[in-house]
């Protein structure tokens, strides 16, 4: 049974946002279009979020873009809400991440109920997933290694994610592929 996870498609990484990644609300527009058109092949959409609402040193006044990032999805602003151009109809759950730490994968996160995403996913008989969102490089592969790591049978959808950089979107897919991540399509951004 397969599931699609979407990445972290809030206003906080899109053009406008705090720490936006070049291509991020295209991506939005293009996982919508892609639930339109090929939704119905997914036993489960969840999407996760950046939510934080005092990570410690995660943020920083000087922040050195690796380790440390100006303050972004902070819990309760527009910039942790979804793009408006993410069709969330349907996200059937949503895995919160980071508040209190730093966080780059889905399955740090959990939902409302303090599920945690494996467990969520195992509870439902999935054992296959396809991963996009944002950023290719950072929460998008931290989704995907966990994924492969908790067992699931991974794929990355390249055409709808986003990254940051090309050199770390590169680094970012050659370590999805040493993985055993299935890789499809090419990478928007």
């Amino acid at each position: 049974m397969r599931a699609l996870i979407v990445v972290d498609v809030q206003n906080d990484f899109c053009e406008g946002g705090s720490l936006a990644v070049a291509g991020g609300s295209a991506v939005a527009a293009a996982i919508s279009a892609y639930l339109a058109a090929s939704g119905d092949g997914y036993a489960h959409v969840v999407a996760s979020r950046d939510y934080h609402i005092d990570p410690g040193d995660h943020f920083s006044d000087r922040p050195d873009f690796a380790g440390t990032w100006p303050p972004h999805c902070v819990a309760g602003t527009r910039g942790a809400e979804f793009h408006p151009d993410l069709d969330t109809s349907r996200v059937e759950a949503v895995f919160s991440k980071g508040a209190h730490t730093a966080a780059y994968s889905g399955f740090e996160g959990a939902d409302e109920a303090g599920t945690p995403l494996a467990a969520w996913l195992r509870e439902r008989g999935v054992d296959a997933l396809d991963v996009v969102g944002i950023a290719t490089d950072y929460c998008v592969q931290a989704t995907a290694l966990d994924a492969a790591r908790e067992g699931f049978a991974t794929r990355v959808l390249l055409h709808l994610t986003a990254g940051v950089d090309p050199v770390t979107t590169g680094e970012a897919v050659a370590a999805l592929r040493d993985a055993g991540v299935a890789l499809a399509g090419a990478e928007t951004s």
